[in-house]
């Protein structure tokens, strides 16, 4: 910390035109609301430890406010800052206690109608909404510390939100406590990467709407359930975590209504169900790993021209259900540990289909209450039945090269 602060320090220095002015209690200055006041485009505040109870604050020049152990107190009562207009810098600060309104969507840090704005370092704790963003481009929010007391989906805003925003940055942050983690909606052309959201009421993620997007090497865990991405297309999801997202309605990843995505590399680990599926279209999964989830895919039969290849399938209660006839999706290449076939000419492909839909599975979808059976003999032959002579399951939801070895990805 102190390195980054002197290496603050130098850049500050260097730019002629800009003026530092100290704020805190040994400066001139005590008040961070008069610095605002005074500072002009290109200034610098510097705020000394201490703690700030100064009600709602706005920033709209083009400044940094970098905090040293500072405090921003909204007494329960106030949004802390309001960030509006360009090349705007906020680091180093901790906020806490910012105020609840059940007509407006408070924030410790709402930024609107701007462009350009840096959130990075800070600590924020006990806020509806933590950072709020809308109407903004080109945002980074990233380094912080965000933690929020859960009390029910309606009372709980969420961590990082995002409403109508371009080219932001979402990178290094660990949330939790909220309604969701990180929520975006309208948002276009953006990068979730490398976050940690966990025990959030509802998803770790959150998308609506928003295309042209990717979240890459993040992990979601033991949140309600861990991200749903719906109404949107052109979407990267590659090399994150869903873990231990459980309960009736837990998903590591729902899909609903999206189109031309990517999801590769992912680890699925004990989650109820770990991919959920419904209106999705021309999605390539691939190079992913299911281990001991409840289901590992749920495709409904809304769903089409969907390709699963080169997908590891260890441990989990059931690899595929669907509530339809027929499959319009294909499975090719993968590992299934309850693939029971033979490989004679040893080229690491087994000999014949696999089909990864148990009738079991198919007789839960339409009366859940047949779990009571699970791991019963009598499940256990009807389903080897099935298999040999399929009547209930879909006749050509099945993958006709499975690996005989786990595939390292």
């Amino acid at each position: 910390m102190r390195l980054l602060f002197i290496t603050i320090l130098s850049i500050l220095f260097l730019r002629s035109e800009a003026r530092i002015i100290m704020a805190g209690p040994t400066a001139e200055i005590k008040e961070l609301r008069k610095a605002l006041a005074l500072a002009r485009d290109g200034d610098s505040i510097l705020l000394q430890a201490g703690i700030y109870k100064e009600g709602s604050l706005l920033i709209e020049r083009s400044i940094s406010l970098i905090g040293t152990n500072a405090i921003l107190d909204g007494e329960k009562k106030y949004q802390v800052l309001l960030v509006s207009g360009k090349n705007i810098l906020i680091s180093g600060l901790t906020i806490r206690n910012a105020g609840y309104s059940a007509m407006e969507d408070f924030a410790a840090v709402k930024v609107v109608d701007a462009s350009n704005v840096t959130i990075e370092n800070c600590h924020i704790i006990n806020a509806y909404f933590a950072i709020h963003i809308s109407n903004t481009r080109a945002v980074v929010i990233r380094n912080n510390r965000i933690e929020g007391t859960p009390r029910s989906e309606q009372l709980s805003g969420n961590g990082i939100h995002l409403w109508k925003s371009n080219f932001a940055l979402i990178e290094n942050n660990h949330v939790t406590g909220h309604r969701d983690g990180i929520y975006f909606e309208f948002v276009t052309s953006s990068t979730i990467r490398r976050n940690h959201s966990e025990k959030n009421i509802r998803y770790g993620l959150h998308f609506m709407f928003s295309n042209d997007d990717a979240y890459i090497q993040n992990i979601f865990n033991d949140n309600g359930a861990g991200v749903a991405v719906m109404y949107s297309k052109k979407v990267r999801m590659e090399a994150n975590r869903f873990d231990l997202n459980w309960g009736a309605s837990a998903y590591g990843l729902l899909l609903k209504d999206i189109t031309d995505s990517y999801i590769a590399r992912n680890i699925f680990y004990k989650n109820t169900v770990a991919l959920h599926m419904e209106g999705t279209s021309r999605i390539e999964i691939r190079n992913n790993d299911f281990r001991n989830n409840g289901w590992a895919i749920k495709v409904q039969a809304s769903c089409d021209n969907n390709r699963f290849w080169r997908n590891n399938f260890t441990g989990n209660s059931f690899d595929v259900a669907t509530n339809g006839s027929v499959s319009l999706n294909q499975f090719s290449q993968n590992y299934w540990d309850k693939y029971e076939g033979y490989d004679l000419n040893h080229d690491g492909v087994g000999d014949i289909p696999f089909r990864p839909v148990s009738m079991y599975s198919m007789i839960i979808e339409e009366n859940p209450n047949a779990l009571l059976l699970m791991r019963s003999f009598t499940v256990q032959l009807l389903d080897k039945a099935e298999k040999a002579l399929p009547v209930i399951t879909p006749g050509n939801l099945t993958d006709d090269k499975p690996m005989m070895k786990y595939i390292k990805q």
